[in-house]
């Protein structure tokens, strides 16, 4: 492709993003667990969700991976937004009550939260 075409600048087209309640950042690097579990985690977290209806609809959870929170030990770790609660610990059961009790339900699991950012202000 010739330099002096006139479509020599790309466009950069806006992206979409359907909608969604609460955004679920997992790390995946290799600090926070060994042998891709994390990876395999958040794979399957598509099917959890679906289980649970946050798949689609006015529950919808995003999800992303994340390479490093810098805060390594205690893995897998994850974060909700805009909630600013961070999990330690998430697999197997609890993986199940973070998605059932805090995703679906909108109870954090206070035994998992090693951290709670700006978001969820205390309730009186």
């Amino acid at each position: 492709m010739s330099m002096d075409s006139p479509k020599a600048e790309t466009e950069v087209v806006k992206p979409k993003i359907s909608n969604y309640k609460r955004h679920l950042l997992v790390c995946t690097g290799p600090r926070c667990t060994q042998d891709g579990e994390a990876q395999a985690l958040f794979d399957s977290l598509g099917e959890k969700f679906k289980a649970a209806g946050l798949h689609e609809g006015e529950l919808r959870v995003k999800r992303s991976r994340v390479s490093c929170f810098a805060a390594c030990k205690g893995g897998p770790v994850m974060c909700v937004q805009p909630d600013g609660i961070w999990y330690f610990n998430a697999r197997g059961e609890n993986l199940d009550r973070i998605i059932t009790e805090h995703l679906r339900d909108g109870q954090p699991v206070a035994e998992l939260v090693f951290h709670q950012g700006p978001g969820l202000e205390e309730q009186p």
